[in-house]
C-alpha cells in the first residue's frame, strides 16, 4: 500500500512539473527575443559599449582579462581601452599607446548575416597606426572583436555588449 501511495505522489509531482515546462520555455523564448531586440536597438543607435573578458593574441595562447577593458562607440568616435600582446613591426619610442586611445571613426558598416549575427566593420586612425575593428555581435549580447592594426600583429577579444535597461525593466528585475 505504501509503495502505491509513494508512486502516486511521485507521478502527481511529475505531471505537475511537466505542466509547467511549456510556460517556462515560453518565458525563456520571450526573454531571448527581448534581449535580441535590445541588442539591435543599441547597435542601430551607434551608442554601445562592449566589455572584454578574454583575449586571443596571434602568437601564444588565449588568456583571461582581469581589468575592466572595453571598447565604446559613441556616434562617430571609438573609445578603445584594450590590452595588447603581440609583435609590433613598427612602434614609437617607448612602446606607444597600444590599443588605448580614442579616435574618430573613418568607416562604419553594420550588416546582419543569415544566422542573425550583426557584423560591424569600423576603421580608425590615430597618430601611431591605422586599425580595422571587426565586431561580431550575437543575439544574446556576446561579442567577438578582431583588431587588425597595420603595424602590429592582429589580436582578438571576446566579451559582452553592455545593454542598458529602462527604468521599467529595472523595477521588474529588482522585484
Amino acid at each position: 500500500m505504501k509503495t502505491i501511495k509513494i508512486s502516486w505522489i511521485a507521478l502527481t509531482c511529475l505531471f505537475s512539473l511537466l505542466a509547467t515546462l511549456p510556460a517556462w520555455a515560453q518565458n525563456r523564448e520571450e526573454k531571448k527575443a527581448h534581449t535580441e531586440r535590445k541588442v539591435n536597438k543599441t547597435i542601430h543607435a551607434k551608442q554601445y559599449k562592449i566589455n572584454v573578458d578574454y583575449m586571443y593574441p596571434q602568437r601564444g595562447g588565449g588568456r583571461a582579462v582581469t581589468s575592466n577593458y572595453s571598447i565604446e562607440v559613441r556616434n562617430d568616435s571609438l573609445f578603445s581601452y584594450l590590452p595588447y600582446f603581440g609583435v609590433a613591426h613598427r612602434a614609437p619610442y617607448g612602446g606607444g599607446k597600444g590599443l588605448v586611445f580614442d579616435a574618430p571613426i573613418n568607416k562604419y558598416e553594420a550588416k546582419k548575416d543569415k544566422k542573425g549575427r550583426i557584423k560591424i566593420e569600423l576603421a580608425v586612425r590615430n597618430e601611431e597606426d591605422s586599425y580595422t575593428y571587426h565586431i561580431t555581435l550575437y543575439s544574446n549580447g556576446s561579442a567577438n572583436i578582431d583588431v587588425q592594426p597595420n603595424n602590429k600583429d592582429q589580436i582578438t577579444f571576446s566579451g559582452k555588449l553592455e545593454v542598458e535597461e529602462s527604468k521599467k525593466e529595472k523595477q521588474i528585475n529588482h522585484k
